[in-house]
């Protein structure tokens, strides 16, 4: 009887102890896959900020499209406004403008979803506002904006820069006596078969078409420059081009209006002109930003000044847009410098530099309509997103 006890008792302490291991064992696991969740996190979204109220510059974020959720995974210590980026095709360096008076350019290393700073150059201009890379790698250009000027730099195999290699200043003005006093390039856009580039200038009323080529010496082809003049006031800012090439939209900040050509072989057709805001309007204008949809089928543009919304229209057959179908959307903050639409064309992510926040809208991808979701990202000053 005794033995039978002791046996018993034997088993029971048995299985005691086995649970006590299984539980060991599930806390540890459970441990463990909570400390290494950070790293299950897909970056895919850059943001360059304005630092003048206490940004650390460029930050990498993990943006959930399921959710909408975004997490931060790192950022730069020492940026000075970078406000505009640009991403290697391997996603092995990202390029960032600092925007001040002595302009710079910087080049960074990603790795390991890590910025880290490789080499600075002068951009010969003044408050560099946009910059991009040549579709075949080789070259970097950079839009100088106070400075009214153009700079190029060849891109090495490794990623790094050489000293800038072309120079282009504009000279000229327009009847905004204010905004318009003299030359202002706002950005620099390759046409879908990357054969040309164009600046469009606030100043001058005036977006430049330079050929490119990669042979021999500048990039930019000065001789062979083509024109496309804006209505006078107008002030083209930035641009985006159909898939195919064959149409091209043009943002006019001080008049709030799109402008709409046909393109070919670097020559612009002037086709329909519309308005972002309703023709009773009588505030102050302030567009900023225009994309398509990724299927083509739908344009987006922000306002900010006294509008603050992103507006959109369908887009015809014939590259046109159709008036009626215009659609409001308020940002949800102040002055939305700039917006994305990631590559699946569900989800649409506006910059609102002057309330420090980043709104995240859902995409309806058959009607185009925009959606709030909620989800509201905290930055100070961002200006420029970048999906990648």
């Amino acid at each position: 009887m005794i033995q039978r006890k002791q046996l018993y008792i034997s088993v029971q302490l048995k299985k005691v102890f086995y649970i006590f291991i299984f539980f060991i064992i599930a806390f540890s696991s459970s441990s463990q896959t909570t400390a290494t969740a950070p790293s299950s996190l897909t970056p895919n979204l850059l943001v360059g900020t304005y630092t003048k109220k206490g940004s650390k510059g460029i930050y990498v974020l993990s943006f959930d499209t399921a959710t909408g959720k975004a997490t931060e995974i790192s950022h730069t210590e020492t940026a000075i406004n970078p406000s505009f980026l640009t991403i290697s095709k391997d996603r092995q360096q990202v390029y960032a403008v600092n925007e001040t008076t002595d302009g710079k350019v910087a080049a960074y290393s990603f790795t390991d979803n890590t910025l880290n700073l490789v080499q600075e150059k002068t951009t010969k201009g003044a408050d560099p506002c946009y910059i991009t890379l040549s579709p075949d790698q080789s070259n970097l250009f950079v839009a100088n904006y106070s400075g009214g000027s153009i700079t190029s730099y060849h891109r090495f195999a490794d990623g790094r820069l050489s000293n800038p290699q072309q120079f282009i200043q504009h000279s000229g003005s327009s009847v905004n006596t204010v905004r318009q006093e003299k030359a202002h390039v706002h950005g620099i856009f390759f046409s879908p078969d990357g054969k040309y580039v164009l600046t469009p200038d606030l100043g001058m009323d005036e977006i430049s078409i330079y050929p490119y080529q990669i042979k021999n010496g500048p990039p930019l082809l000065t001789e062979k420059i083509s024109r496309i003049q804006s209505s006078p006031g107008a002030g083209p800012r930035h641009l985006c081009f159909s898939s195919n090439g064959k149409y091209l939209y043009i943002i006019e900040e001080l008049t709030g209006s799109i402008s709409v050509y046909r393109f070919f072989k670097g020559t612009a057709s002037f086709l329909q002109k519309v308005y972002t805001h309703p023709k009773t309007f009588k505030g102050n204008t302030g567009s900023a930003d225009i994309h398509l949809s990724p299927d083509g089928l739908f344009l987006y543009a922000s306002n900010r000044a006294n509008e603050n919304n992103i507006v959109s229209f369908k887009v015809l057959p014939n590259g046109q847009l159709e008036e009626k179908t215009i659609q409001y959307y308020s940002t949800e903050g102040k002055a939305p410098r700039n917006f994305t639409i990631n590559k699946d064309g569900n989800w649409l992510l506006v910059a609102n530099q002057d309330s420090d926040n980043i709104i995240a809208f859902r995409r309806n991808i058959q009607t185009g309509a925009l959606s709030s979701s909620g989800v509201t990202i905290k930055l100070s000053m961002p200006v420029c997103l970048l999906f990648y």
